[in-house]
């Protein structure tokens, strides 16, 4: 194996143990272990522990900044918002380990690359999109930033408990969250579907 083959390797045996167990119950002696080298091997990629942690980290906070960016960019106001719920709820579809490691295993030192830091540049892109709908509307713009935390709690906190759920399907849950959202519970659809789909 070549030195990236190994440390993609051990990347994949650590994540898949990080999401299983946490991070203080994963030890570099089972990573080595499993990937059949020796306890100096990982040291050597990675430094110790914390560092192939980070790197794990790195990725999913990657991946799932892509997609979540990638749904703020286009469409109209309520599809952004079906947009983005959609596009974290198939990161925990797709990615169940990596969205495990980033609610579960968030490190105390940690101040950049990590979920609710994801999340609060989530609030910021959203606060800015609402501010301008609601210029538009004649609602107080500077109110935005407000309903922005509060839609991305709700996305963020519905996605983790869909992360165990998994019912109903990502779509459904994705269009229940929209018409809480925009609709608000006075207004709710008694069957709502995403105008995207």
């Amino acid at each position: 194996m070549t030195g990236t083959q190994r440390r993609e390797q051990l990347v994949m045996i650590a994540r898949g143990l990080f999401a299983e167990r946490g991070y203080d119950a994963t030890s570099i002696e089972e990573i080595a272990q499993r990937a059949h080298v020796s306890k100096p091997v990982v040291y050597e990629h990675f430094g110790g522990k914390e560092g192939l942690f980070a790197v794990v980290v790195d990725r999913e906070m990657s991946t799932l900044h892509q997609m979540i960016t990638a749904s703020l960019t286009s469409y109209r106001s309520r599809v952004r918002v079906e947009q983005v719920a959609l596009a974290l709820l198939t990161y925990v579809e797709e990615s169940t380990d990596g969205f495990r490691i980033l609610v579960r295993d968030q490190r105390v030192s940690a101040a950049e690359g990590t979920y609710s830091s994801l999340l609060n540049e989530a609030v910021g892109q959203v606060g800015h999109i609402l501010a301008g709908d609601f210029g538009r509307r004649g609602l107080p713009p500077e109110l935005a930033l407000l309903y922005a935390q509060a839609l991305v709690g709700m996305v963020s906190t519905t996605a983790t408990w869909w992360l165990d759920e998994r019912t109903p399907p990502k779509e459904v849950v994705a269009a229940h969250l929209v018409n809480l959202c925009w609709n608000g519970l006075t207004n709710l659809e008694p069957d709502p579907r995403l105008g995207s789909a």
